[in-house]
């Protein structure tokens, strides 16, 4: 797996301060999740090293780095990587319940077979952790508990505008749209959105919202866009199987006609997507360049000036993981 953490020895003290905050926010999250579960029938396993590791985190780290950009205090940053983790667990929780599989949250002694009710306990224990994450920070800094109330509904309105996109799509679909309003009116919620939700409880807690708070803001969009992208590569032939909306499978329908029934008849013949790639090497290299041109977009307009030659290797870490294999250049 390509680490990008190699290209970032030599910022060892403030990537230290990266970590440290991390482990502790995520600790935050583990130790109130025990807290609520305490008493209970279910008992909650601690996460081991890895679990707690910037590379396991590396989405979550990077909207911690936009914090940093942004000089949020430190306690308030530690107290968002904990709320951050509560959205990814639901979000988690979610996609599990609608894909039928399960990517662990919590670590509990629920029996591994019983996927489905360990995604809703994910999603449940998450939600309450949330809430008591916010109202012990406005308790503690004499704010009104009113404003809690307010950032864990914004929270949720924030992740129900990507959530309603994916529910739109379960019945299916009746038409491919063409690319670009793919990219405005389904990816733009999907998954640009979803990458700002990180921002909402922060922006509650501001007096004034700068434009470098906009700035980092749409910087997250263009990275969650880019990582779309890569997801679509991956994801061509289940979402032709499907009949989800696929960037991929629109720029083929609508700027490269001749390659569609040739698709078509290799999603028949149950082939997958790295086969159909392997037959159109051009058109390979186009669309992951695009992919993951628009994923260094967002990681260079989020990066500090001193960071930049970090973006391709954090691009290419990312496109690593979500799998597709960047191009040479």
């Amino acid at each position: 797996m390509i680490n990008p953490f190699a290209a970032i020895r030599q910022y060892g003290g403030e990537i230290a301060t990266l970590e440290a905050e991390l482990r502790a926010g995520l600790e935050r999250f583990w130790q109130t999740a025990a807290t609520v579960l305490d008493g209970g029938p279910i008992r909650l396993t601690p996460p081991d090293q890895l679990t707690l590791s910037l590379p396991r985190n590396f989405f979550s780290t990077l909207f911690l780095y936009s914090y940093h950009r942004l000089k949020i205090p430190a306690k308030q940053r530690i107290l968002y990587v904990a709320v951050n983790q509560c959205l990814r667990a639901m979000v988690t929780g979610c996609d599990n319940l609608l894909d039928d599989e399960y990517k662990p949250t919590l670590e509990t002694d629920l029996p591994a077979q019983a996927h489905r009710f360990r995604s809703v306990l994910d999603i449940m224990v998450s939600d309450r952790v949330l809430f008591a994450l916010l109202v012990a920070h406005c308790q503690d800094n004499d704010l009104p508990v009113d404003l809690a109330l307010r950032a864990s509904t914004a929270s949720l309105q924030a992740l129900t505008r990507s959530g309603a996109q994916e529910a739109a799509e379960e019945g299916g679909i009746n038409e491919r749209l063409a690319p670009e309003v793919i990219l405005r009116t389904i990816h733009h919620y999907k998954t640009g959105l979803l990458f700002q939700a990180t921002w909402v409880i922060p922006t509650l807690f501001m007096e004034t919202i700068s434009p470098e708070v906009l700035a980092v803001q749409e910087a997250l969009y263009t990275i969650g866009i880019g990582c779309q992208l890569l997801d679509d590569i991956v994801d061509l032939m289940l979402d032709l199987r499907e009949h989800r909306h696929n960037y991929v499978a629109s720029v083929i329908a609508h700027r490269q006609p001749t390659l569609w029934q040739p698709l078509l008849d290799l999603e028949a013949n149950g082939a997958n997507a790295d086969l159909f790639y392997a037959q159109f090497p051009d058109f390979a290299t186009r669309i992951s360049t695009e992919a993951l041109t628009t994923l260094e977009n967002g990681l260079r307009a989020l990066f500090a000036a001193n960071h930049q030659d970090l973006v391709r290797p954090a691009a290419a870490f990312i496109a690593d993981r979500i799998g597709v294999v960047p191009p040479r250049r």
